[in-house]
């Protein structure tokens, strides 16, 4: 149960959230903006973020959602610790 609520919860944040390949953007490299990169080619300004951050946002994009529900979700029939840690640790990160 936690793992299928950690995953749902996931996926609809990646809903909420501006597709695409999100990528550094702009020319200040202590102020970079992040662009989501779409499929046809357009691109849309995701957010302004430190430097410390930017990192973070475009790791955790919404591209990495799929997989990661789709491992949530295999794991959830046989739990390890690590899946179960990684999911409380999401869940307590998640509206």
């Amino acid at each position: 149960m936690l793992l299928r609520t950690a995953a749902d919860k996931i996926y609809d944040l990646a809903s909420r959230s501006t597709g695409g390949d999100w990528r550094f953007g702009g020319l200040l490299a202590s102020r970079p903006e992040v662009i989501a990169h779409r499929v046809d080619g357009s691109t849309e300004h995701v957010a302004e973020a430190r430097s410390g951050s930017a990192d973070w946002i475009v790791t955790l994009s919404p591209a990495v959602a799929g997989p990661l529900v789709a491992w949530l979700r295999a794991a959830a029939s046989e739990p390890t610790p690590e899946a179960i840690a990684l999911a409380r640790t999401l869940l307590d990160r998640l509206r």
